[in-house]
């Protein structure tokens, strides 16, 4: 890592973590394998973020906890990259076993339970799911019903989420990664000491 850390991916240790490899990572890795309109692609730091604010919509009393596992939700991905729902499917077995390891490290070295309540998993997926409704509409290239059938009927509109026609918009890395990193530290800071 460019901390000048070194992450056993079969024994990830939260010692071996930093944010900021995290946010480097994640701003780099593009969702959709890359195949996005716009001029930059659209990252999962980015697809993050947006999680972030679909869940703060769908739950505005949320903990700064279930907020800090909502951003950090696909952490794991600046070390095995993001790989289509489908694949991942059907690799199955190791590579799901590894990408939870290094979640629950992830978790650890933030100050959270290693495996997330079962009430705020729900409400990622949920919000997980409406952020690729909207990312494939808006940005790979599907047709609304397509998207309804693979990821179902998003409760709310796009336009209830605060910012949505600029968090859609795919960034510059740069952008993807300070604009992580303030949103991780800004819900961070609001965790009880």
């Amino acid at each position: 890592m460019l901390s000048g850390r070194r992450l056993d991916l079969l024994n990830p240790s939260p010692l071996d973590i930093e944010i900021s490899d995290i946010a480097h990572g994640l701003s780099r890795v593009s969702r959709w394998n890359g195949q996005t309109k716009g001029d930059y692609p659209f990252s999962v730091a980015q697809h993050s973020i947006l999680v972030l604010e679909i869940y703060q919509t769908n739950a505005p009393d949320a903990s700064p906890a279930d907020l800090l596992y909502t951003i950090l939700h696909d952490a794991a991905e600046y070390v095995v990259g993001d790989m289509i729902s489908p694949f991942k499917a059907t690799i199955g077995g190791n590579y799901k076993e590894i990408e939870d390891g290094l979640l629950k490290a992830i978790h650890a070295r933030f100050s959270l339970a290693a495996i997330r309540p079962a009430a705020v998993t729900r409400g990622i997926k949920k919000a997980d799911q409406h952020a690729a409704y909207f990312e494939a509409v808006q940005l790979a290239g599907f047709e609304a019903e397509e998207a309804r059938r693979l990821f179902g009927e998003p409760s709310m509109p796009a336009f209830d989420v605060d910012g949505f026609e600029k968090l859609i918009r795919p960034w510059p890395t740069h952008q993807a990664h300070d604009r992580f990193l303030s949103a991780f530290e800004e819900v961070a800071q609001r965790l009880p000491d």
